[in-house]
């Protein structure tokens, strides 16, 4: 007898963020299954799969946004449940990735929480792994699995192009995000600068901007980054552009974690516009004026048709996915 495999494509999310994980559906054309997902009184996750997955290929998108614990047990349960139900292939879908920033020790006696992340996907289930903008490109190399490293550059470059007018430069908020915004200045056709910033130890959330290499005198400076967490650096790398003579200063980053006191900071400072993305669940007390979120749903949606068709997920990014 010769039997002729049929692909399947089913698509799950977790409850951390909803509306993203429903965009991606629509632009797949594929309907988000039933996880059945709920809580027992001792604060214990259950999950249910309402159809069959066996023998198929199985998304599970979660976004790692606080409760941060909750969302990550959420989706290694989830995980779990696609093993035990005989799923062919398991990609967990991780749009934020959490604990991203805990990718090395610092100091002596610290946890590398990023790699521990990685092992406990690997351990539930998880044949791959599809996140946006890791922190560092070195956590990759955490999976023993492949993982699908996207980027939101595409969107926030598109967004540049239709509405920076003028002599524009391209600030990297710090020297670990200058290869990244060097990228970004070529596609806009814009100059680089950064910022030089120092952390003053042992004090957490804190950030000291001390110069600027490159001319911002009388231009638009655009701040790039991976996330806006208390906004420490954003604001305090703003204030130095100003000093320096910037006439403007946008700040762009592809996740607005956006942690107490980074909303009253960003509304009292000096940058007129923030553009982030909805990789991550912003409520409304969030959305200040300045604040405009562009949709990465169409990227990732892209990206899981890729890695379900096995073909190129690099060459929609053109490369620059690749850190």
């Amino acid at each position: 007898m010769e039997l002729i495999a049929k692909k399947r494509l089913q698509l799950y999310a977790g409850r951390s963020h909803p509306e993203l994980a429903e965009d991606i559906a629509a632009h797949l054309g594929v309907p988000l299954g039933a996880t059945n997902l709920s809580n027992f009184a001792s604060g214990e996750i259950h999950c249910r799969f309402g159809e069959s997955v066996r023998g198929t290929d199985v998304f599970i998108i979660q976004t790692h946004c606080a409760p941060v614990n909750d969302s990550i047990m959420e989706q290694l349960i989830m995980i779990d449940a696609a093993k035990r139900a005989s799923a062919k292939r398991i990609t967990a879908v991780c749009p934020f990735y959490g604990y991203s920033r805990q990718d090395r020790k610092a100091t002596g006696r610290e946890p590398i929480t990023a790699k521990l992340v990685a092992d406990m996907l690997r351990t539930a289930g998880a044949n791959r792994v599809v996140s946006v903008d890791l922190h560092s490109g070195q956590i990759q190399g955490f999976f023993d699995g492949p993982v699908d490293h996207l980027t939101a550059m595409p969107v926030l470059i598109d967004y540049v192009r239709a509405h920076a007018e003028g002599d524009t430069v391209i600030v990297a908020p710090d020297a670990g995000r200058v290869k990244v915004a060097e990228r970004f200045s070529q596609h806009v056709h814009a100059d680089l600068a950064f910022v030089n910033k120092r952390r003053p130890k042992g004090v957490a959330n804190a950030v000291e901007a001390r110069d600027v290499v490159g001319e911002v005198e009388g231009r638009r400076c655009i701040i790039i980054d991976d996330m806006i967490d208390t906004a420490g650096t954003i604001c305090a790398a703003a204030d130095i552009l100003v000093e320096h003579g910037a006439t403007d200063v946008w700040a762009m980053a592809t996740h607005p974690v956006l942690s107490d006191p980074a909303t009253d900071r960003l509304k009292n400072s000096v940058i007129s516009r923030v553009v982030v993305t909805d990789t991550l669940p912003l409520p409304d007390e969030r959305r200040i004026d300045k604040l405009e979120v562009l949709s990465v749903a169409k990227i990732v949606a892209d990206a899981l048709d890729a890695v379900f068709e096995d073909t190129s997920v690099s060459e929609i990014f053109g490369g620059d996915n690749l850190s």
